[in-house]
């Protein structure tokens, strides 16, 4: 220990030490697990004073001027670091920066706000009190007077059926005024019937076809072709056929040669084997058929028949029947007339196997008229049935 202290009394002659290294150096002495004193056979030696070495504080760069704390960017912070030393600012330069947060002071409510809020509190207990002693005095005045309790009814969504909205079904008389009123096109328009049938005619086994001569005709010339040979041309000729022929008059269609433009067609039976041959070439429902009654021998009968106004009717794919009844000019008595015939004929040609119906019910479902190019207008069947009988009496006194 003492080589030690004779080493570092040599050093303090040429470097004197700081003020950090006295306070080691005190440290190492003062700590030492030996003893101080000399030796008593050596001789004591005066100690070597240490001279302290003090630094003047480091001021602020030289060539910069103070600006005021409001314009000093770093804000208070800055300030307290431009008063630290060197020592302090070892061990806090890298520290986060915190700035402070100042938070808007709260005010508590004055005496008056809270005198006030009590009286809102206060006004709204005497509101719901005042309420429930009028729904008691009202509760108990319908139970001295025995008055019913008013119910709201709950809202409920009612859809209108804009479809079916207006839709009035009419008396035949009232009806057929309403056609021939709204009949204002620049041509004589042709009054019309369209019968919609139960839902089971739409079967493909039920045939419903048939003919029925109007009293008042329907307002049309029919140009009527008859197929036959022999005598039955003779007779279609008198009768007042517009094309007669046989075999030949086959060939000439089928060739080309003759364009067929009649209304209706008839045939014998004897020509029946020729005349499906030009099925193509003749127009819908004028192919001569049995169930009909344009396949026949009695030629004559039919073309005379045909001339004077008969008309024919078949349900389409829908189960409806649409027949022409006459013009939109004839008197309204004419065309009740006409109607009453149509639907006598209707009913008579019923099919066999529909099920269990009565004269109307379950079998016409509903009755509309109308002109060419008007609306059409629904008919009461009751109407209907009237204007049949009325048929049948006239035609019974005829």
């Amino acid at each position: 220990m003492a080589v030690f202290k004779q080493l570092l009394s040599q050093a303090h002659r040429h470097y004197s030490f700081p003020k950090s290294h006295q306070s080691l150096l005190s440290l190492l002495t003062r700590n030492r697990p030996f003893s101080d004193q000399p030796p008593p056979n050596s001789s004591p030696r005066n100690p070597i004073p240490i001279q302290p070495v003090s630094y003047a504080p480091q001021g602020p760069a030289t060539g910069q001027s103070s600006s005021p704390p409001e314009q000093n960017p770093g804000g208070p912070d800055q300030d307290v670091r431009a008063s630290w030393t060197r020592e302090e600012i070892r061990y806090v330069k890298d520290t986060p920066i915190i700035s402070p947060v100042s938070y808007q002071a709260r005010v508590a409510p004055l005496p008056e706000d809270r005198v006030a809020a009590e009286e809102v509190k206060e006004d709204d207990e005497l509101e719901t009190e005042r309420r429930r002693i009028e729904a008691e005095n009202q509760n108990m005045m319908r139970r001295v007077l025995r008055v019913q309790e008013e119910k709201v009814p709950f809202p409920t969504l009612i859809r209108t059926d804009d479809s079916k909205k207006g839709k009035v079904v009419y008396d035949l008389k009232d009806a057929i005024q309403l056609v021939k009123a709204n009949a204002k096109r620049n041509f004589e328009e042709t009054f019309e019937a369209h019968i919609k049938l139960t839902p089971e005619l739409r079967r493909t086994d039920l045939k419903l076809s048939g003919s029925v001569l109007l009293p008042h005709g329907c307002g049309k010339n029919f140009r009527v072709a008859v197929f036959a040979e022999g005598d039955a041309a003779e007779e279609a000729r008198e009768a007042g056929a517009a094309c007669v022929g046989g075999k030949e008059l086959v060939d000439r269609i089928k060739r080309g040669e003759e364009k067929f433009r009649y209304d209706r067609c008839f045939a014998t039976r004897e020509m029946m084997i020729y005349v499906p041959k030009i099925a193509k070439f003749l127009k819908r429902g004028l192919m001569p058929n049995p169930d009909n009654g344009t396949v026949t021998n009695d030629i004559s009968r039919a073309v005379r028949e045909a001339i004077s106004q008969t008309i024919m009717f078949q349900k389409d794919k829908s189960a409806i029947v649409h027949v022409p009844l006459g013009k939109v000019t004839y008197p309204e008595e004419a065309l009740r007339e006409n109607i009453g015939a149509f639907v006598n004929a209707l009913l008579h040609a019923k099919p066999a196997g529909l099920k269990k119906s009565s004269k109307y019910a379950g079998y016409v479902s509903t009755f509309h008229i109308c002109s060419t190019m008007g609306s059409s207008v629904p008919v009461t069947m009751q109407s209907v049935s009237m204007a049949v009988d009325r048929y049948n009496k006239l035609r019974l006194q005829a």
